[in-house]
């Protein structure tokens, strides 16, 4: 058994492929079967003393059966220490029930994960009310780390017009909006969002002085609809923005809403690796490498066999 190696749910195999020769360390691609009637057959690899899960909890209803499987497993075979590396973090924005018999699934899954895994790591999660995410997986680590850095870095390196007015498009925003400009000693501002439903919202900008006659870096956590973006474009080009581009950490939209979301007025989107979609262009290898490199110096020693 050797001492820390990486397994991946079959979506996120290309990025953790990279991150496991990035840290010199073995991957394996977890497998999965499904039969007739929908369930599900999970097979690991041979589990490492310190064994790190890569899997990105999109579309995660059956993810989150697979690594609960896969879990087992690797405990099973010997496996000490289990490291959930999820780079966007399912079911996290529900957390307070808002209607009478709504679950709060933020609770569910948090308590689902802390009892398979020993940590969590992940990055920009959504957590809306909750301050720390700690308290999200009782009884275990976690850490949530910001994207900010890898953008600035992709931002500064493509090069990036210093009249840009960063703009975050809700209160929310506001946090890694002035962090991201304070990296890149730009301008920022943040909208105002007032939500009709899950596709629909209305945007109301500062004075329109901040924009006019400004190229415009709209900055987000997550897009899963494409509602926000298209609407704070519409707003931003009444300001007078004269270019609109746009960069998000998690992009959860389908990719045939890029056309419509561009035709709102935005000329480019760019989104980190952390959901595998075709408007990915920033890598978080080095956001997660520090992190990790911690679980290599720390990983025990396997046994031997008497």
């Amino acid at each position: 058994m050797t001492r820390i190696a990486i397994q991946c749910l079959p979506s996120s195999a290309r990025d953790a492929r990279r991150l496991a020769a990035r840290l010199g360390i073995s991957l394996h691609e977890i497998e999965l079967h499904r039969f007739p009637d929908g369930e599900l057959r999970v097979t690991v690899g041979a589990p490492a003393s310190t064994t790190i899960i890569y899997a990105s909890l999109d579309q995660p209803n059956e993810k989150l059966i697979a690594l609960s499987f896969a879990a087992e497993a690797l405990r099973r075979g010997g496996a000490e220490r289990i490291v959930l590396l999820a780079p966007y973090l399912c079911y996290m924005r529900q957390d307070a029930a808002f209607q009478q018999g709504e679950a709060i699934s933020q609770k569910v899954v948090g308590k689902l994960l802390a009892a398979i895994v020993d940590r969590v790591i992940t990055v920009d999660a959504h957590l809306h009310r909750t301050e720390r995410i700690e308290t999200v997986f009782p009884g275990i680590k976690a850490d949530d780390l910001s994207a900010m850095p890898a953008i600035a870095e992709t931002l500064r390196s493509s090069g990036i017009d210093p009249d840009t007015v960063i703009v975050g498009p809700d209160a929310e925003s506001k946090p890694w909006v002035a962090d991201l400009a304070g990296r890149l000693n730009l301008a920022h501002c943040v909208a105002q969002k007032v939500r009709r439903g899950d596709r629909s919202v209305k945007i109301e900008l500062g004075p329109a002085k901040q924009i006019r006659g400004r190229p415009v870096l709209l900055v987000d956590d997550m897009v899963s609809s494409g509602g926000t973006l298209k609407a704070c474009a519409e707003a931003l080009v009444a300001a007078g923005a004269v270019s609109i581009d746009v960069v998000i950490t998690h992009a959860l939209f389908p990719p045939d809403l890029t056309g419509e979301i561009v035709g709102a007025g935005i000329r480019s989107i760019r989104s980190t690796n952390s959901v595998p979609h075709p408007t990915n262009a920033i890598v978080l290898d080095d956001v997660f490498l520090a992190a990790l490199r911690d679980e290599a110096d720390n990983a025990p020693a396997p046994e031997t066999a008497q």
